[in-house]
């Protein structure tokens, strides 16, 4: 089966075989910032926007994107400046040991366009559905509150 599908702002007409799960797409295709990690879609390391909305890509068929968008983490900059979620995860040291990161920013730019002024309570709500072994998810918190203020302020909001 052939589906047509725009990743990261570029029209792609791939081959996808039944039952291909869209990380795997994803991943064949040499998008390296979508993580495995569960495989069952609990751990959120494989999270994408497709047409929009943070979805676990292991959970969802590759198929399901024909005609769609879908949004990497490689997609979130725009014109060599990193969006300003990705910004904040720098600067507030969110990253530790980075493979839950990109998850984790996915979440929190699905979060922040539905909701530009989360409260804390709501932020972490927002970051329930990725894992991280790492953190007590303080400076990823922090982060999403720097991201919010400063694309109130006219940042890059992708």
């Amino acid at each position: 089966m052939t589906i047509t599908v725009t990743i990261n702002g570029t029209s792609k007409r791939l081959a996808i075989e039944p039952g291909e799960r869209l990380f795997e797409l994803l991943r064949r295709e040499g998008y390296m910032g979508v993580k495995t990690g569960c495989g069952t879609g609990d751990c959120g390391a494989c999270a994408v926007l497709l047409n929009g909305r943070a979805v676990n890509s292991c959970i969802v068929f590759a198929a399901k994107a024909d005609g769609g968008e879908v949004t990497t983490v490689e997609g979130l900059e725009r014109d060599g400046r990193l969006h300003p979620v990705q910004e904040a995860f720098l600067d507030e040291g969110g990253i530790q040991c980075g493979y839950c990161t990109p998850g984790m920013v996915i979440g929190a730019v699905d979060l922040l366009s539905r909701n530009p002024e989360p409260t804390e309570d709501e932020i972490r709500q927002g970051l329930s559905g990725n894992l991280c072994r790492c953190t007590g998810y303080v400076k990823q918190v922090r982060a999403v509150q720097q991201a919010a203020a400063a694309m109130k302020g006219g940042g890059n909001d992708g």
